[in-house]
């Protein structure tokens, strides 16, 4: 395993990824991609790839602290090139797929040289609970036939597969009934209706989160990702890892965030001798912002090292126990900092209000914030 220079990748972050970040909130997708494109090229000539194929997995710690400094502008992942949903769909090839799909669709996606995404959430059913799928997927003639309706499936445009969850035996029991298929994007039957607009903006490529239709969509049965009626566990796994990727993420951008808010006070003058900073109501949210940051990361990173030391089902309550106290950290931190910078923080001058929208889903995906904490508290009764 090579140990990244992590200093020197911050660094990096800060002279190359961050400056185009205006490209992006001013929605210049062409000269976004192509400046990205090239960013991408000096990571593989550091050798910071870290999902390149000859590199051996790095652990989930160190990952962890990768994510959080690459994480603080959000063109980061994917100039490293272990964004979401990306990442989660290597994971789950790399365990559960076949060497003749991770031959055609991991290497690639490996490299870079493809993009994927994950088509589970459904409009008419709680994205919460992956037991609820009206999306079915029948043999029929050796192969599978798909018909269905998904949306929220982020990186859809553009991508060149995707992971299905189908219902593939309605009849099992509940934790039995879905499976997953790798669905390649020209596949007929399968058409990106839209990106779905969010918060104002509709995204593109990497930054959409499109609507899907299955209409009798064809796929070879050799596509299935391992067995089927594993699709529910396959979720759960690939959740895991996912929620550390995200939690650390989240404080990269809480860490960003709480920069901006302190150099912002430190010379936003209010009077002829003060400053923003000398009031004590910032000072009470700098100090807030500050600890809740940092407890959050202690608990990812503790979390990340007991995963590591053991497995994912020995981890799995405190897996929820950082998805929503992350999240929540994060809208508060980013709350702050708007808060501080006042008008300008509404603006788009500032990296802050994108933030504002694109992290507010944080609370919600990946499980809304609601099911972790009613899953956390049960287990926790059970003991008394």
């Amino acid at each position: 395993m090579i140990e990244f220079d992590l200093p020197a990748i911050s660094q990096f972050v800060d002279e190359h990824v961050i400056p185009l970040e205006p490209l992006l909130l001013s929605q210049q997708w062409s000269e976004l991609n192509s400046a990205l494109s090239r960013i991408r090229k000096k990571v593989k000539y550091q050798n910071w790839w870290p999902t390149h194929p000859e590199l051996k997995p790095m652990p989930l710690y160190h990952m962890g602290l990768l994510s959080e400094i690459v994480g603080r502008s959000p063109l980061g992942h994917y100039a490293f090139g272990f964004q979401a949903p990306d990442i989660g769909n290597m994971e789950l090839l790399e365990q559960f797929g076949s060497a003749e799909l991770k031959n055609k669709w991991l290497r690639p996606l490996k490299l870079g040289d493809i993009r994927s995404c994950f088509a589970m959430t459904e409009p008419n059913n709680p994205g919460s609970n992956p037991t609820l799928l009206s999306t079915t997927a029948e043999i029929k003639n050796d192969q599978w036939v798909i018909n269905g309706h998904k949306w929220f499936t982020t990186s859809a445009d553009g991508a060149q597969f995707m992971i299905v969850m189908a219902i593939t035996d309605p009849s099992a029991p509940k934790h039995l009934r879905a499976s997953m298929i790798l669905v390649p994007a020209d596949t007929p039957g399968m058409k990106l209706i839209r990106n779905i607009p969010v918060m104002g903006h509709s995204g593109h490529g990497y930054f959409s989160h499109g609507e899907i239709e299955f209409k009798d969509c064809h796929i070879p049965v050799n596509n299935l990702i391992g067995k089927a009626g594993q699709g529910f566990k396959l979720a759960q796994h690939r959740l895991g890892p996912g929620r550390i990727h995200h939690c650390m993420r989240w404080i990269g951008v809480a860490n960003r965030c709480f920069d901006l808010m302190c150099k912002h006070v430190k010379n936003r003058q209010i009077t002829d001798q003060q400053v923003l900073a000398d009031q004590a109501l910032i000072q009470a949210k700098v100090a807030d912002a500050y600890t809740s940051i940092q407890a959050a990361r202690a608990l990812v990173l503790n979390t990340a090292k007991h995963i590591d030391d053991t497995n994912f089902e020995a981890t799995r309550f405190n897996i929820s126990m950082i998805k929503f106290h992350c999240a929540d950290m994060l809208q508060k931190v980013i709350n702050h900092s708007l808060q501080c910078l006042g008008s300008a923080g509404m603006s788009d001058d500032h990296i802050i209000a994108y933030f504002y929208r694109e992290e507010r889903a944080a609370t919600i995906y990946d499980g809304p914030n609601e099911v972790h904490q009613l899953s956390l508290a049960k287990q926790i009764l059970k003991s008394y």
